[in-house]
């Protein structure tokens, strides 16, 4: 039990380390960088049942719609992460079927005919309105203990940063770089009992943009 609260500790401090020393995305950007227009519908759950499973499974959702108004093509390369108040880190797509996606297709099928799952949305995103993609981000259930959680979506940018490392250090004892993105973070509350997990209410709370 003590291992578990040091090693516990010891992620804090790291993160909490990390936190400080990470910066603040540019207020302008550089000639060379650009980001991506996004709108998003609210995190919202989906239950699915599937298999044998006598009980259905939770997931979460959300729509994103990207608009690229640069001068050019970008690369798409997505990482989007849940992160509970309890330290807990749920990557989208995680053992998560394809059924949970087609559910969402049939529900959303007039306000956005053209949805595609993260999976499928390729790797560029090419410029103009007219390709302009809905996307659905899904994840598994996270931990029903959580009182709020951090929806983190890097790939929307091409800002980059490099930092020290506050712990891991090279051969020759110089830290080790760690490279963060701008990042959209969607913040949201979580009130009810969890218990009762499918009453839980989302509270969504700011949306600002990190370097992550």
């Amino acid at each position: 039990m003590k291992n578990l609260v040091y090693g516990i500790s010891a992620v804090l401090v790291v993160a909490a380390c990390v936190a400080l020393a990470a910066p603040e995305p540019a207020v302008v950007q550089g000639p060379d960088d650009w980001t991506l227009n996004v709108t998003f519908e609210p995190l919202q759950q989906i239950m699915l049942q599937s298999g044998d499973d006598s009980q259905p499974k939770r997931y979460w959702y959300m729509i994103i719609t990207l608009t690229n108004k640069t001068k050019h093509d970008v690369d798409f390369y997505p990482k989007c992460e849940i992160v509970t108040d309890t330290l807990e880190i749920t990557p989208a797509g995680k053992d998560t079927p394809p059924e949970v996606f087609e559910q969402m297709k049939k529900l959303y099928n007039r306000k956005f005919p053209f949805l595609e799952p993260l999976d499928n949305a390729g790797t560029k995103i090419l410029q103009g309105e007219d390709n302009t993609k809905d996307i659905a981000i899904i994840w598994p259930d996270f931990d029903a203990k959580a009182k709020s959680i951090d929806v983190f979506i890097a790939g929307l940018s091409s800002e980059t940063v490099a930092v020290d490392s506050p712990s891991a250090k090279d051969e020759s004892g110089k830290p080790l770089k760690i490279y963060l993105r701008k990042t959209l973070d969607l913040s949201y509350k979580i009130g009810g009992d969890p218990a009762f997990r499918s009453k839980a209410k989302l509270v969504y709370e700011d949306k600002r943009w990190v370097m992550r």
